[in-house]
Order: structure tokens, then C-alpha cells, then sequence
């Protein structure tokens, strides 16, 4: 994989490694010592979208971030589901390969209920919780959810996005608040892996399980009590067109025990445009939890 092209290795210079999955090979990365930072990203990123926190918390920690089956550097076979339910799965199971405890678990997007599922079945094995722009329940009822999903989600938006590569061409960049964070070069970056048409199952999955995956996410939300006391850093980008300040506030009503920190200039994507700003603030976040 060292020898991939389009990957500039002084933004992504992590060595790769897989899990062989019964669906094919997933990609990860894990970089560092330490008590272990398990990332988990959405559509239609992959662990470059964590390089900055990387760089920075791997000099104290480990860090795990994978790429999903569909994604990033990681096999992209047609005839699997992509449901966020066998994302999961995967997740599990690279979790479980590598006998991690004390987990921080670091979600964003899809990451969100995909990691937080491994939260709830595991709660003794997550130490803390870091949560960016994403949610967990049911959004069935809401008309701004359903509308997206419809869109994205039927005829019209799997056509563009098997055509045209939309998700990432168009829907990334409208979705990111200051456009000079996605420059052409960062921005290639999400466009190369899915460069053929027939790769890009998985981006075109996701926008419709927001709505067909609700009775998992009801099952989630229906456990939230399982993570409630656990610490929980929320960094919100408020400029997101997805996640709103009433998806941040049903965060902050769940925890017991968290700090959010609210950054009114950044969109969905906070690890890209908030970069290496970022890992100062986990750092501290970490160093008052380590008992």
C-alpha cells in the first residue's frame, strides 16, 4: 500500500495493515503506544479524515482507525450489504483482534452509531467517549432527516452518486464550512478511492439506511443508559448542514459526565477543518480521565 499514488505520504504516512473479514480484506491503521484511541469515520471519509489527530496523539497513545469494508484503502466487493449494522460487525471485530481494554472511542457521522454500538455491547471495555456531529436513534420522524435520505438515498441519488461520484464531489464540499480546508489536493484524497463506479456501494448505501436502519438505531437508543456515565468530550462543528444544535443538545442532555466544546466557524467534518487544533483538546480531555 506504500506504493499507492495518490496517497501524499507526508499527510498519510501510516503503514498499512488488514483484518481478513468473510467479506474481504479491511484496512487499519495503528500507530503509537499507550491506552488505545479507536477512530471510527462515515460516509464517504476513511482514516485520512483522522491524520492530523494521529500525528498528534500517537506520540502518547494508540491509535486504531479503519478504514470500512467499501472505503478508503479497504476492499470494496459488490454483492455485500454495507448496512451500518455489518459495519458493526467489522468493528467488533478488529476490535476483538486486537484485545483492546480501556478503549477511547472517537466517532463522528456514520462512526457514530456504528462505534457506539461496540460501546453499548462492550461498556466495560470503553474508557471514554469523544463525539463529533453525529447521533444515535431514530430520526424516522424528521422531516429533515427523510428528506435527505430520500433524496440521497433513492433512484436519483444512487444514480448520481454511481455516475458521478456526487457524495464526495459534491455533497463533502457543500457539508465542509470553509472550503480552503478542502483544498484540491485534501479533496483528492476522498475522490481517488472511489474513483470507479462500481466502488461506490457503500456511499450509496448509507444515505438510505439514515431512514431503512431505524429499528437498529431505536435499539441503540434504547440502551443509551449503558454509556450515560461514561466521560464524553463533544466537539461540534455548528455550521453542519446534517447535524444540528438539536442533535448536540440531545447529546449534552445524555451525558452525566461531559464537556462540549461548540466551534461556530466548522461544518460536519471538524477532523478536516479543525485539524491539529484538535488533538490538544483530547489530550487534556484525556490526562483529568486516566483513573
Amino acid at each position: 500500500m506504500s506504493n499507492i499514488q495518490w496517497i501524499n505520504r507526508e499527510e498519510y504516512p501510516f503503514k498499512s495493515k488488514f483484518i481478513e473479514l468473510d467479506m474481504g480484506k479491511m484496512h487499519y491503521i495503528d500507530e503509537g503506544e499507550g491506552a488505545p484511541i479507536v477512530m471510527v469515520h462515515g460516509n464517504p471519509t476513511w482514516s485520512f479524515l483522522y491524520r492530523h489527530m494521529i500525528k498528534g496523539l500517537s506520540k502518547k497513545y494508540r491509535c486504531i482507525a479503519m478504514d470500512h469494508i467499501g472505503f478508503g484503502l479497504s476492499d470494496k466487493p459488490y454483492d455485500w450489504s454495507y448496512f451500518p449494522e455489518e459495519h458493526a460487525k467489522n468493528l467488533n471485530r478488529l476490535i476483538e483482534k486486537l484485545g483492546l481494554e480501556d478503549i477511547t472511542l472517537v466517532v463522528q457521522d456514520w462512526g457514530g452509531p456504528i462505534g457506539l454500538s461496540y460501546a453499548i455491547g462492550m461498556p466495560n471495555k470503553v474508557k471514554n467517549l469523544i463525539i463529533m456531529n453525529t447521533w444515535m436513534w431514530s430520526v424516522n420522524d424528521d422531516p429533515h432527516f427523510r428528506k435527505f435520505s430520500k433524496l440521497m438515498g433513492g433512484a436519483f441519488g444512487r444514480f448520481m452518486i454511481k455516475r458521478y461520484n456526487f457524495f464526495v464531489r459534491v455533497v463533502m464540499k457543500k457539508a465542509t464550512a470553509d472550503k480552503s480546508k478542502l483544498s484540491k489536493p485534501i479533496h483528492s484524497h476522498y475522490l481517488s478511492p472511489l474513483k470507479n463506479s462500481r466502488d461506490r456501494k457503500g456511499c450509496w448505501v448509507f444515505p438510505k439506511q439514515i431512514i431503512d436502519s431505524s429499528s437498529w438505531l431505536d435499539s441503540l437508543w434504547s440502551q443509551k443508559e449503558k454509556i450515560k456515565n461514561k466521560p464524553a468530550l463533544i466537539l461540534w462543528g455548528m455550521k453542519d448542514i446534517a447535524f444540528r444544535e438539536q442533535e448536540l443538545k440531545k447529546w449534552k442532555d445524555l451525558f452525566s459526565y461531559s464537556q462540549a466544546i461548540e466551534f461556530d466557524d466548522v461544518g460536519h467534518f471538524v477532523q478536516e477543518e479543525k485539524g491539529s487544533e484538535l488533538y490538544p483538546i483530547i489530550e487534556d480531555f484525556l490526562s483529568t480521565n486516566t483513573t
